[in-house]
Protein backbone atom coordinates (compact mmCIF):
# COMPACT_ATOMS: atom_id res chain seq x y z
CA UNK A 1 0.00 0.00 0.00
CA UNK A 2 1.48 3.34 -1.02
CA UNK A 3 1.50 5.77 1.90
CA UNK A 4 0.73 9.40 1.16
CA UNK A 5 3.41 11.87 2.25
CA UNK A 6 3.00 13.75 5.50
CA UNK A 7 0.83 16.86 5.15
CA UNK A 8 3.55 18.84 6.92
CA UNK A 9 5.74 18.22 3.91
CA UNK A 10 3.38 18.16 0.96
CA UNK A 11 0.24 20.08 1.85
CA UNK A 12 0.22 23.69 0.70
CA UNK A 13 -3.19 24.40 2.18
CA UNK A 14 -6.43 22.68 3.11
CA UNK A 15 -7.45 22.49 -0.56
CA UNK A 16 -4.61 20.10 -1.42
CA UNK A 17 -5.94 16.93 -3.04
CA UNK A 18 -5.55 13.76 -1.04
CA UNK A 19 -4.46 11.01 -3.48
CA UNK A 20 -6.25 7.67 -3.79
CA UNK A 21 -4.85 4.56 -2.20
CA UNK A 22 -3.25 2.13 -4.61
CA UNK A 23 -1.58 -1.24 -4.59
CA UNK A 24 2.03 -1.03 -5.74
CA UNK A 25 3.09 -3.54 -8.37
CA UNK A 26 6.91 -3.65 -8.56
CA UNK A 27 7.32 -4.39 -12.27
CA UNK A 28 8.68 -2.60 -15.32
CA UNK A 29 5.22 -1.62 -16.56
CA UNK A 30 2.50 -0.55 -14.11
CA UNK A 31 -0.56 -2.73 -13.73
CA UNK A 32 -3.88 -1.44 -15.13
CA UNK A 33 -4.97 -0.59 -11.57
CA UNK A 34 -1.81 1.39 -10.84
CA UNK A 35 -1.88 3.13 -14.21
CA UNK A 36 -5.48 4.31 -13.84
CA UNK A 37 -4.86 5.42 -10.24
CA UNK A 38 -1.93 7.48 -11.52
CA UNK A 39 -3.92 8.98 -14.40
CA UNK A 40 -6.78 9.85 -12.06
CA UNK A 41 -4.41 11.70 -9.76
CA UNK A 42 -2.94 13.59 -12.74
CA UNK A 43 -6.46 14.81 -13.55
CA UNK A 44 -5.80 17.59 -11.05
CA UNK A 45 -3.28 19.05 -13.49
CA UNK A 46 -6.11 19.60 -15.98
CA UNK A 47 -8.33 21.46 -13.54
CA UNK A 48 -5.91 23.48 -11.39
CA UNK A 49 -5.33 26.99 -12.62
CA UNK A 50 -1.86 28.50 -12.44
CA UNK A 51 -1.56 30.69 -9.36
CA UNK A 52 0.31 33.63 -10.90
CA UNK A 53 -2.40 34.19 -13.49
CA UNK A 54 -5.13 34.06 -10.87
CA UNK A 55 -3.28 36.64 -8.77
CA UNK A 56 -2.88 38.82 -11.86
CA UNK A 57 -6.64 38.92 -12.33
CA UNK A 58 -6.77 36.79 -15.47
CA UNK A 59 -10.22 35.36 -16.11
CA UNK A 60 -10.32 31.60 -16.71
CA UNK A 61 -6.53 31.20 -16.85
CA UNK A 62 -4.65 28.20 -18.17
CA UNK A 63 -4.28 25.02 -16.15
CA UNK A 64 -1.05 23.31 -15.18
CA UNK A 65 -1.63 20.79 -17.98
CA UNK A 66 -2.13 23.58 -20.52
CA UNK A 67 1.27 25.00 -19.60
CA UNK A 68 3.07 21.65 -19.79
CA UNK A 69 1.40 20.71 -23.07
CA UNK A 70 2.63 23.76 -24.96
CA UNK A 71 6.09 23.32 -23.43
CA UNK A 72 6.11 19.75 -24.77
CA UNK A 73 5.24 21.05 -28.24
CA UNK A 74 8.08 23.56 -27.98
CA UNK A 75 10.51 20.77 -27.15
CA UNK A 76 9.17 18.71 -30.05
CA UNK A 77 9.66 21.35 -32.75
CA UNK A 78 12.85 22.98 -31.40
CA UNK A 79 15.91 22.98 -33.70
CA UNK A 80 18.35 20.12 -33.31
CA UNK A 81 21.24 20.90 -30.97
CA UNK A 82 24.30 18.64 -30.73
CA UNK A 83 24.38 16.86 -27.38
CA UNK A 84 20.73 17.63 -26.58
CA UNK A 85 18.37 14.65 -26.26
CA UNK A 86 15.08 15.80 -27.82
CA UNK A 87 13.04 12.89 -26.49
CA UNK A 88 14.30 13.53 -22.98
CA UNK A 89 13.36 17.21 -23.32
CA UNK A 90 9.83 16.33 -24.42
CA UNK A 91 9.38 13.95 -21.50
CA UNK A 92 10.85 16.41 -19.03
CA UNK A 93 8.58 19.21 -20.24
CA UNK A 94 5.62 16.87 -19.92
CA UNK A 95 6.27 16.04 -16.25
CA UNK A 96 8.25 18.99 -14.83
CA UNK A 97 5.25 20.32 -12.86
CA UNK A 98 3.68 16.94 -12.13
CA UNK A 99 3.97 17.49 -8.37
CA UNK A 100 1.29 20.17 -8.68
CA UNK A 101 -1.23 17.35 -8.98
CA UNK A 102 -0.85 17.08 -5.19
CA UNK A 103 0.45 20.49 -4.08
CA UNK A 104 -0.55 23.97 -5.16
CA UNK A 105 1.97 25.77 -7.31
CA UNK A 106 3.75 28.67 -5.65
CA UNK A 107 4.98 32.04 -6.88
CA UNK A 108 7.88 34.31 -5.91
CA UNK A 109 5.39 36.20 -3.74
CA UNK A 110 4.81 33.17 -1.52
CA UNK A 111 6.93 33.06 1.61
CA UNK A 112 8.17 29.53 0.96
CA UNK A 113 11.87 28.76 0.75
CA UNK A 114 13.27 26.88 -2.25
CA UNK A 115 14.28 24.08 0.10
CA UNK A 116 10.76 23.62 1.49
CA UNK A 117 9.25 23.88 -1.99
CA UNK A 118 11.63 21.19 -3.23
CA UNK A 119 10.87 18.93 -0.27
CA UNK A 120 7.14 19.21 -0.92
CA UNK A 121 7.62 18.48 -4.60
CA UNK A 122 9.93 15.54 -3.93
CA UNK A 123 7.46 13.99 -1.50
CA UNK A 124 4.61 14.37 -3.99
CA UNK A 125 6.60 12.88 -6.89
CA UNK A 126 7.83 10.01 -4.70
CA UNK A 127 4.27 9.18 -3.73
CA UNK A 128 2.95 9.38 -7.30
CA UNK A 129 5.75 7.13 -8.56
CA UNK A 130 5.12 4.60 -5.79
CA UNK A 131 1.67 4.21 -7.32
CA UNK A 132 3.37 3.16 -10.55
CA UNK A 133 5.73 0.83 -8.70
CA UNK A 134 8.88 1.65 -6.76
CA UNK A 135 10.99 -0.80 -8.75
CA UNK A 136 9.24 -0.16 -12.06
CA UNK A 137 11.03 1.58 -14.90
CA UNK A 138 8.18 4.04 -15.54
CA UNK A 139 8.09 5.42 -12.01
CA UNK A 140 11.88 5.53 -11.88
CA UNK A 141 12.02 7.44 -15.16
CA UNK A 142 9.50 10.06 -13.99
CA UNK A 143 11.42 10.53 -10.74
CA UNK A 144 14.77 10.88 -12.49
CA UNK A 145 13.40 13.37 -15.02
CA UNK A 146 11.85 15.48 -12.28
CA UNK A 147 15.01 15.45 -10.17
CA UNK A 148 17.14 16.33 -13.20
CA UNK A 149 14.89 19.29 -13.96
CA UNK A 150 14.99 20.48 -10.38
CA UNK A 151 18.79 20.27 -10.26
CA UNK A 152 19.11 22.25 -13.51
CA UNK A 153 22.36 20.45 -14.23
CA UNK A 154 21.96 18.62 -17.55
CA UNK A 155 21.72 20.33 -20.97
CA UNK A 156 18.14 19.07 -21.23
CA UNK A 157 17.19 20.56 -17.86
CA UNK A 158 18.63 23.94 -18.79
CA UNK A 159 16.72 23.89 -22.08
CA UNK A 160 13.42 22.88 -20.46
CA UNK A 161 13.93 25.55 -17.77
CA UNK A 162 14.14 28.03 -20.64
CA UNK A 163 10.98 26.61 -22.21
CA UNK A 164 9.21 27.12 -18.89
CA UNK A 165 10.00 30.83 -19.06
CA UNK A 166 9.37 31.12 -22.81
CA UNK A 167 5.94 29.54 -22.47
CA UNK A 168 5.10 31.85 -19.56
CA UNK A 169 5.95 35.09 -21.37
CA UNK A 170 4.20 33.87 -24.52
CA UNK A 171 1.12 33.20 -22.41
CA UNK A 172 1.50 36.64 -20.85
CA UNK A 173 1.53 38.16 -24.34
CA UNK A 174 -1.55 36.12 -25.26
CA UNK A 175 -3.38 37.44 -22.20
CA UNK A 176 -2.31 41.03 -22.84
CA UNK A 177 -3.77 40.78 -26.34
CA UNK A 178 -6.94 39.04 -25.13
CA UNK A 179 -7.58 41.05 -21.96
CA UNK A 180 -8.25 44.71 -22.68
CA UNK A 181 -6.01 46.99 -20.61
CA UNK A 182 -4.12 44.15 -18.92
CA UNK A 183 -0.43 44.92 -18.30
CA UNK A 184 1.64 41.84 -17.46
CA UNK A 185 5.05 43.47 -17.62
CA UNK A 186 6.11 41.78 -14.36
CA UNK A 187 6.35 38.44 -16.18
CA UNK A 188 8.72 39.85 -18.77
CA UNK A 189 10.82 41.64 -16.16
CA UNK A 190 11.11 38.51 -14.00
CA UNK A 191 12.57 36.47 -16.87
CA UNK A 192 14.77 39.08 -18.56
CA UNK A 193 18.40 37.98 -18.76
CA UNK A 194 17.69 34.57 -17.20
CA UNK A 195 17.64 32.37 -20.31
CA UNK A 196 20.42 29.77 -20.43
CA UNK A 197 20.29 28.52 -24.03
CA UNK A 198 20.53 30.13 -27.45
CA UNK A 199 17.12 28.79 -28.48
CA UNK A 200 15.56 30.13 -25.30
CA UNK A 201 17.14 33.54 -25.85
CA UNK A 202 16.05 33.64 -29.51
CA UNK A 203 12.45 32.64 -28.81
CA UNK A 204 12.17 35.03 -25.88
CA UNK A 205 13.58 37.84 -28.02
CA UNK A 206 10.96 37.16 -30.70
CA UNK A 207 8.15 37.27 -28.14
CA UNK A 208 9.42 40.52 -26.62
CA UNK A 209 9.80 42.02 -30.12
CA UNK A 210 6.20 41.17 -30.98
CA UNK A 211 5.05 42.68 -27.70
CA UNK A 212 6.96 45.88 -28.37
CA UNK A 213 5.52 46.14 -31.87
CA UNK A 214 2.01 45.60 -30.52
CA UNK A 215 2.49 48.34 -27.94
CA UNK A 216 3.85 50.76 -30.56
CA UNK A 217 0.86 50.09 -32.79
CA UNK A 218 -1.72 50.62 -30.06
Amino acid sequence: MATAPSSSVVTADTNTTQPPSSSVVPEASPSPVSAIDFFSLCHQLKTRKRTRWLRSGIKNPESMADHMYRMSLMALIAPDVPGLDRNKCIKMAMIHDIAEAMILDTTPLDEISKEIKHQRGQAAVDYMCRILGVEGSRGKEVTELWMDYEANSSPEAKFVKDLDKVEMILQALDYEEDEQGKDLDEFFRSTAGKFQTEIGKAWASEIVSRRNNTQLGS
